[in-house]
């Protein structure tokens, strides 16, 4: 079955992905490793993220405008490393691609019209997605430090619970296929 005839029976992309993962203990203990650097990254940079209160530039903020999105495609390689499906990697490879650039696109417009200026000097010095590999020079950045109560209200920790579930789901295909 692929995943246009998934689609015709409701299945959504992770359904298609999970259908086709062929994941064993070695991919799912990969995919673990290679997660918790994408919820590191996330948790990071929700502890300095303020949402709607102020342009966030320091912390990773300093060497992409997107380090939850970025931490969310390690996580994804991550998940499809455990799932170990060249064709639940490609699915869902191409949803993370074409939603999370469509919502980055959508939120530059937010934050372009919210900080106006500041946002157009912070977006010509740090790039979209992928990192600088030394933290931009931004002038007049407010200072920022990491803050746990600030990751708690992101409510980043549900991320972490997520990646967990589907790692559970993944134990138990692998177990039920008998590999």
């Amino acid at each position: 079955m692929d995943c246009a005839v998934a689609s015709a029976f409701g299945l959504s992309a992770g359904d298609c992905c999970l259908f086709f993962a062929q994941p064993n203990w070695k991919s799912i203990l990969g995919g673990a490793a290679i997660g918790i650097v994408g919820l590191w990254l996330r948790a990071y940079a929700a502890g300095y993220l303020k949402k709607q209160e102020v342009l966030t530039t320091t912390g990773p903020y300093a060497f992409t405008r997107n380090p939850l999105y970025l931490g969310s495609a390690v996580l994804a390689a991550g998940a499809v490393w455990a799932m170990h499906s060249w064709i639940s990697g490609c699915v869902l490879g191409a949803y993370f691609a074409i939603v999370y650039y469509i919502v980055m696109r959508r939120e530059e417009g937010e934050l372009r019209g919210h900080f106006g200026d500041a946002f157009e000097s912070y977006a010509r010095t740090v790039p979209l997605f992928f990192p600088r590999i030394t933290p931009a020079k931004i002038e007049g950045r407010s200072a920022g430090a990491f803050s746990f109560a600030q990751y708690k209200k992101n409510h980043e920790y549900q991320a972490t619970l997520g990646f967990l579930l589907l790692l559970g789901v993944l134990m138990v295909i692998w177990r039920l296929r008998g590999n």
